[in-house]
């Protein structure tokens, strides 16, 4: 399904137009302390008016039928565009992480690295990361780097997500 832009979108977002809508597909999650495996994931990107986009995700681990097996990572936040192509993106974790990310847009693009992790007491080490999203095909692709339980920055998970709806 092609996308067009809404109406009613403020201009600011239109950098970020194309993420708006529901989104569902798979990927694969590892990092150097986990074992590789498959995951499905669930992004509704939604605006109200207002100049920033909120963003929900879901992700469960899949079993070799791709059958849900139990849920994985829970996201909440808000992508805020910013003057020159630049953007936020603010999450929140139920583990008691909270994320602000920083970086670029480009046509069907955006990059961020995380400008600041805040962490609860009995959060797990967690202590920086870099996103990759991109609309491909027209799919949303998407990859995480992070640096977390003593390891350096390195490959953490990556999923392709189709329209729905």
């Amino acid at each position: 399904m092609p996308f067009h832009l809404d109406a009613d979108l403020p201009r600011e977002l239109a950098p970020l137009a194309w993420l708006i809508g529901r989104w569902e597909g798979a990927g694969v999650v590892g990092y150097p302390t986990i074992d590789s495996a498959n995951f499905g994931q669930e992004v509704e990107v939604t605006h109200d008016g207002r100049p920033f986009l909120t963003w929900r995700s879901q992700s469960w681990l899949l079993d070799d039928s791709g059958n849900q097996v139990k849920p994985l990572a829970t996201e909440l936040g808000f992508w805020r565009p910013l003057p020159n192509d630049e953007v936020e993106l603010v999450l929140a974790h139920p583990t008691g992480i909270v994320e602000l990310y920083y970086g670029t847009t480009s046509p069907a693009k955006i990059e961020v690295r995380t400008d600041g992790v805040l962490r609860s007491p009995q959060a797990k080490e967690y202590n920086s990361a870099h996103r990759l999203y991109g609309y491909v095909n027209s799919s949303l692709m998407w990859a995480m780097d992070m640096a977390a339980a003593g390891q350096q920055m390195a490959s953490h998970v990556s999923a392709e997500l189709k329209r729905v709806g």
